[in-house]
């Protein structure tokens, strides 16, 4: 399983996509977000570069673990759907509103 560490942000966001790459043309295609605590806009975009790298072997990339901000970060760039976290976020928003009616 693929994992991008504890950090993505644009200070290693140029190593993590290289080596991500090569490692879904090998066939890994699932990336174990769980560890991530710093996240930035280039964690968005290496996804998505990891994302295309597996749709053009005729895969899907499968995230798990992926922490709140980056599935909101995703979702503030409209792309979340193509990462498979449409579903996700819209839950954590759903969660928010409701855990904030009291």
């Amino acid at each position: 399983m693929l994992s991008p560490g504890n950090s993505l942000t644009n200070q290693n966001a140029a190593t993590v996509l290289r080596d991500g790459l090569a490692r879904v043309a090998q066939g890994d295609v699932e990336v174990d977000c769980t560890g991530l605590a710093q996240v930035d806009s280039a964690a968005v975009a290496v996804l998505l570069a990891w994302q295309r790298a597996a749709v053009a072997r005729g895969q899907a990339l499968v995230l798990r673990g992926v922490p709140p901000q980056l599935a909101q970060l995703a979702g503030l760039y409209g792309v979340d759907s193509l990462l498979g976290l449409a579903s996700a976020a819209a839950l954590a928003a759903t969660a928010s509103r409701h855990h904030h009616r009291h």
